[in-house]
């Protein structure tokens, strides 16, 4: 049996708590809201609740897929809350927040894989909340165009779609999704004029040479921004962290990808999908026809 690879330093946190939290964590739990913020076990929850922000997460709490390095529940989703548009949106107007991050559950379970579910939240955050800018990040809705479609068409400001790892170990940890096809769903969303993010996890047991690749990649159909943070095991039944990846080499890639010519690289150990998302928004771009 392998040993354990030992917690460093520069990933411990403190969590901390101050008004703004309380105040956060109270009305996502008064409107019965869930957060990716809580159910993935974020180690930045404490730093971006205590500044007023999280990500919201629709669709339920339970997941249609099993990767192996999520922490979210597994199972058979409950029926879609028709009113989770309006609290979602409500919810961000008492937050007062500038930039809302929207991401959720895979629903392999419904007809639409739940696009339509999305393009009603976004709207009604837009209807309700006119100058909050939107970010989501999305599921890969099986690669369907015209499910990706939907959203792209209700207008988020930028639409993210993490790759999550390298080729080589994307079979290996994402029990569903093809590197390929998330490829593709990033193209897709470049190419309607809407900026492109992803999102990946390094320490799983992939090479530098690998992560460089797949910048290629990304950059290749038009990803614009790229987020990279050390992938934290869950728990026992999940994939085993491979190694804790340095401060140093964390700032080699965002030296590396702001090079190859992405707009933004945040690239640090406990960096995770929406972190410092509300600084991201001035790289987005929406071609107005």
């Amino acid at each position: 049996m392998t040993d354990r690879v030992r917690k460093p330093e520069w990933l411990k946190i403190s969590i901390g708590a101050n008004e703004r939290y309380t105040e956060t964590k109270r009305i996502v739990d008064s409107h019965c809201l869930h957060t990716i913020c809580s159910s993935g076990r974020c180690p930045n929850m404490g730093e971006c609740w205590g500044k007023g922000t999280a990500t919201f997460m629709i669709g339920g709490d339970i997941c249609t897929r099993c990767c192996k390095f999520c922490n979210t529940q597994t199972g058979k989703p409950l029926p879609l809350d028709a009113d989770e548009p309006t609290h979602v949106a409500e919810s961000i107007a008492l937050m007062k927040l500038s930039h809302a991050v929207i991401t959720s559950v895979d629903r392999d379970d419904l007809p639409d894989l739940g696009a339509a579910h999305w393009a009603r939240t976004i709207r009604e955050i837009k209807r309700l909340n006119p100058e909050t800018t939107v970010e989501v990040l999305i599921p890969d809705f099986q690669g369907k165009k015209d499910l990706i479609a939907q959203v792209i068409e209700a207008c988020p400001e930028i639409i993210s779609h993490n790759m999550e790892t390298v080729k080589r170990i994307t079979p290996l940890v994402r029990s569903a999704a093809r590197y390929d096809t998330s490829l593709e769903v990033i193209r897709q969303i470049a190419d309607s004029g809407t900026t492109a993010k992803s999102g990946i996890m390094v320490g799983l047991g992939e090479t530098p040479e690998e992560v460089e690749e797949l910048m290629d990649d990304l950059h290749r159909v038009g990803c614009r921004i790229l987020t990279i943070g050390q992938y934290l095991q869950p728990s026992h039944k999940h994939y085993p962290v491979a190694e804790y990846v340095t401060p140093a080499q964390f700032a080699f890639y965002k030296e590396i990808g702001l090079a190859k010519g992405f707009d933004q690289v945040e690239s640090a150990p406990l960096v995770r999908s929406s972190y410092h998302a509300e600084k991201q928004i001035r790289f987005y771009k929406k071609e107005t026809k």
